[in-house]
């Protein structure tokens, strides 16, 4: 339900990104406002349309003529810093990179990731997953190796995919596990188990890291629904290439038959 309707003021000029002005209709946004412990709730503006225009354009319209007060992240407007993530119509997305004109007709909804906590309006605050990041531990070679590292170009290929992450957190937005459920202290959730899936396939990499991911990082709460591959704007293959290789390594580990007897009569872990 809106707080209060909002409409732009008739004849200002429209002011977001490059191009002409589209000549059509206004576009209808519903744009969620509100702190926690007030009010809170839909906000509908009015803003004109631009050739070309994305959804973080008519939010930096609407903060420049309609409502200063609208609070939103962003940096770098090119789909790589990951700041403005949001939900548009439901789904998780980058405003930086949704174009209005390619999203159903009708009002265009934007409200702000519902896995992490509220800050203002588009605001959430995504420090946990800083903190997740802290307790993984970091790339370690082992003391003796030579540098520059020399590398098969297979084994590069494999982990490059995985630095493409610039970090929106999308995927840990869509997670069920933490969006549904709230376990962000029992899941690393999507992103980290990317890491983690680039630390472990890393040739020079010494540190194991898979007992932690199966009980610290809750490997097994994830059910492979590919939702996290769905929404990243990086199209890595999330759960192709980094939470089913990993699932396969708990796996073996842990209930291969010919390593448990190994670990039998050898006293082996």
């Amino acid at each position: 339900m809106a707080i209060a309707e909002r409409p732009a003021e008739p004849g200002t000029a429209p002011q977001p990104g490059a191009g002409s002005a589209s000549g059509g209709p206004p576009l209808e946004l519903h744009v969620f406002k509100g702190i926690p412990g007030e009010p809170q709730g839909e906000v509908t503006y009015r803003v004109p349309p631009v050739t070309g225009m994305v959804v973080l354009d008519a939010i930096h319209w609407i903060q420049k003529h309609v409502d200063t007060d609208l609070a939103c992240r962003w940096n770098c407007k090119a789909a790589k810093c990951g700041s403005c993530s949001a939900e548009i119509n439901g789904r998780p997305r980058l405003m930086c990179k949704t174009r209005v004109d390619e999203l159903p007709e009708g009002p265009i909804t934007v409200h702000p990731m519902r896995a992490f906590p509220l800050i203002k309006d588009l605001v959430v605050d995504v420090s946990h997953n800083y903190e997740v990041n802290r307790r993984i531990p970091p790339f370690t070679p082992a003391a003796d190796e030579p540098s520059p590292f020399v590398i098969q170009e297979m084994d590069l290929e494999r982990i490059y995919e995985f630095r493409k992450c610039i970090e929106c957190f999308l995927c840990q937005d869509v997670c069920h596990v933490l969006r549904s459920h709230d376990l962000h202290e029992r899941f690393y959730g999507p992103r980290f188990l990317v890491r983690v899936a680039s630390l472990e396939m890393h040739p020079k990499d010494t540190v194991d890291r898979l007992e932690a991911v199966r009980t610290e990082g809750g490997l097994g709460y994830c059910n492979i629904t590919k939702c996290c591959t769905e929404v990243c704007p990086e199209h890595i293959h999330i759960t192709d290439n980094a939470i089913i290789p990993l699932k396969e390594r708990v796996a073996d580990r842990h209930w291969d038959p010919v390593r448990a007897v190994s670990r039998l009569l050898l006293g082996r872990r």
